[in-house]
């Protein structure tokens, strides 16, 4: 008979094919046995409730699998942790600026309101992801990526990285655009955590489909990660296609699309209920004119401005790679970022907050202005160039008042904020705390492409064009597909085309938009240039093996033979009990090779431990004088290895066939074996050359 606290959960994780009729009477019988047990508190309450959970599982499990639940609350609940975060953002937000402009008329509060707000923010950000958990800082996207190619990384999955990051990135966001980061990299990490979580609990549920749960479920979190932050359920399915996954199946596809349009209308809804918008719809709202969205000739144009975006990407991407290499070899640098990380934090946010100050250069800037405040007036469809010059027309307050300080043209604020926040945002990259990448570089594109617009609208405007009749040139299209090609570009990517437009619903601009993206790619592209996300997994030199090609080409061409490691346990067929023991308690492999002598090293196949621990734990003196081969299955090896394999060919094959342990061999005879855990040495003593 079962114990009494053991049946009930051995009905509660069975498969949902195995939910009978019959198994109703078993459920009333365990429930007799808890009202019987006189030690167990609350009895007929506990065995009412297990009762019903046991009832809506059956209901549930007729209906469809149980990670389709997995999958819809993994949606839910990340839309509702990117909701709490903006909230709490907002809150902060708006209590620094109630506080600066309380100490309107006097400067040098104003100042140190200005920047040691962000600063101290920023400093215990830093401090305390470091003291809490070193893991959380940083983007989270390489490692995730590395994560997805099947190598493990425990301590990126854990319940205290997802508290601290949560925070973390909640005083990151809570410092403003001074310092001009975001949150989308940080939130697929912390989905991701969501994921790993529920995947867990699905195991439980279904034991048998344990594999499929685990990988499916990280797949899909990467996916939910960008829809939740921007409501954004299609391109945030291309996101996780584009830069998460090396081998996307099509089984991925229905899992992903249904978890993130669970999550960005959850995202949607509360926004609604919220009150800041009446009905869900696109984060942005826009106003391009519908009728003539943009002329034919245009498109040349779009194609300049995404060879434009692709040039200032490869400068960008650059000086990216230059900081993280200066950072990492200057002495300074190195001792700040090791022990003193919230001071570091802390001198460049008040060096940043300083040169935003809005009574200096701040006022070139829209230093006013957030993340989002920044991306809503750059897409404005109305024309600021002419508007500026012309007292009878107003522009409104919002847009205008920030971008042309005392009714000066547009374009000085406009430039002085592209090459400030180049560097500025490079500068930022190498903050020790949470944040994103991938916003700030989109508000840059928005910028480049803005300022292209109005120069655009500005020369149509002249009597040499005036006959053309280009009066309606609309400067928001601009800034919208620079946004995509910039960003595009520095990621390597194509799914931020379909993100600006899901962003706005602005589909009229999809053809520009996608010819600017192409174009900006394929000069970031040119020359096997890393992206900015391959840069980050170089510099934490993660072996992650599609990063470390782009890097150097000729490093997975390296044989597996160069790069095997020690020798490896292995079994004679002819082993004993002795042996047996010796190799169960050196090797840790769930499959151990077993070759036809030690002087021939003939390889036959291998044998599971499980095997081998079953024959060691019930050796008796019927088998005490038996060998391997007579009590264990010596199973087939189907894929060998030869010692010219690439790496590259192993980690593919490693990744296709699911594979746990292939075998190295050269004319039959055993050379080595390659794991995960081998292969994550390999990749870790290659990213160290580079």
């Amino acid at each position: 008979m079962k114990s009494l606290d053991e049946a009930p959960e051995t009905e509660i994780i069975r498969e949902n094919n195995n939910w009978e009729p019959e198994n109703q009477s078993e459920t009333s019988h365990n429930k007799s046995l808890l009202l019987a047990d006189p030690w167990k508190p609350c009895r007929r309450s506990s065995a009412t409730v297990k009762g019903w959970l046991l009832k809506l599982r059956c209901c549930l499990g007729t209906v469809c699998g149980m990670e389709w639940y997995s999958y819809a609350a993994l949606g839910i609940l990340t839309a509702i942790l990117s909701f709490l975060m903006d909230l709490s953002v907002t809150k902060l937000l708006r209590a620094h600026q109630w506080l600066y402009m309380k100490l309107e008329g006097n400067t040098p509060l104003q100042f140190f309101c200005w920047t040691l707000y962000p600063a101290c923010l920023c400093a215990v950000a830093s401090s305390f992801s470091h003291n809490i958990c070193p893991f959380s800082t940083g983007s989270g996207i390489p490692e995730v990526r590395t994560m997805l190619a099947g190598i493990e990384l425990p301590h990126y999955l854990s319940l205290t990285n997802m508290f601290t990051k949560f925070l973390g990135l909640i005083c990151t966001l809570a410092a403003g655009s001074t310092v001009f980061l975001g949150k989308v990299g940080p939130f697929v990490h912390l989905s991701t955590m969501v994921g790993a979580y529920l995947s867990k609990l699905c195991t439980l549920m279904q034991a048998n489909k344990k594999e499929k749960a685990a990988g499916e479920m990280l797949v899909v979190a990467a996916a939910v990660g960008v829809a939740s932050c921007f409501g954004a359920p299609i391109s945030g399915v291309l996101f996780s296609v584009e830069v998460m996954c090396s081998h996307f199946t099509l089984r991925h596809y229905c899992p992903c699309f249904f978890s993130a349009a669970c999550g960005a209308l959850t995202f949607r809804m509360f926004s609604v209920w919220s009150g800041d918008s009446e009905t869900p719809q696109a984060l942005f709202k826009t106003n391009f004119p519908a009728a003539v969205p943009f002329y034919p000739l245009e498109i040349l144009l779009f194609a300049f401005l995404g060879l434009l975006c692709g040039a200032v990407s490869c400068c960008y991407l650059f000086w990216h790679r230059w900081i993280l290499r200066f950072t990492k070899t200057n002495p300074t640098f190195i001792k700040m970022l090791t022990t003193e990380k919230g001071l570091y934090s802390g001198m460049v946010a008040f060096l940043l907050a300083s040169l935003t100050f809005p009574h200096s250069a701040g006022q070139y800037m829209a230093s006013k202005h957030t993340m989002k405040q920044l991306l809503t007036s750059l897409l404005d469809s109305r024309q600021w160039s002419s508007q500026s010059h012309n007292t009878s027309v107003h522009l409104g307050p919002e847009p205008l008042l920030e971008w042309s300080p005392s009714g000066s043209s547009v374009f000085l604020p406009l430039a002085v904020f592209l090459l400030m926040k180049m560097w500025m945002l490079v500068l930022a990259c190498t903050l020790p705390l949470p944040a994103g990448y991938f916003m700030p570089v989109f508000v840059y594109g928005a910028a480049l492409g803005r300022l292209l617009g109005e120069g655009v609208a500005y020369v149509s405007s002249t009597e040499m064009t005036s006959g053309q009749q280009w009066a309606s040139i609309n400067p928001g299209g601009y800034a919208l597909a620079g946004a995509a090609a910039f960003s595009g570009a520095v990621t390597h990517t194509l799914s931020p085309a379909l993100l600006a437009l899901e962003l706005t619903g602005q589909f009229s601009h999809t053809l520009p938009i996608l010819v600017t993206t192409l174009l900006a790619n394929a000069v970031a592209r040119s020359g096997h240039r890393p992206s900015f996300y391959d840069a980050l997994t170089i510099s934490k030199k993660l072996p992650h093996l599609p990063s470390l090609k782009r890097a150097c080409p000729w490093l997975p061409s390296t044989p597996v033979g160069q790069a095997l490691g020690a020798k490896s346990v292995r079994l004679q067929k002819a082993a004993g009990p002795a042996e047996v023991q010796h190799a169960v308690n050196t090797s840790t492999d769930a499959q151990i090779p077993v070759v036809d002598s030690h002087e021939s090293q003939i390889i036959l196949g291998f044998v599971l431990r499980s095997e081998l621990l079953m024959f060691l734990r019930h050796r008796n003196t019927e088998t005490q004088g038996k060998h391997l081969d007579e009590v264990c299955c010596i199973h087939t090896a189907y894929v060998l290895l030869s010692p010219q394999n690439t790496v590259q060919e192993a980690h593919s094959i490693l990744s296709l066939l699911g594979a746990q342990t292939l075998f190295v061999a050269d004319k039959g005879r055993l050379v080595g074996l390659i794991t995960w855990t081998e292969m994550k040495r390999i990749l870790e003593d290659l990213a160290k050359e580079i």
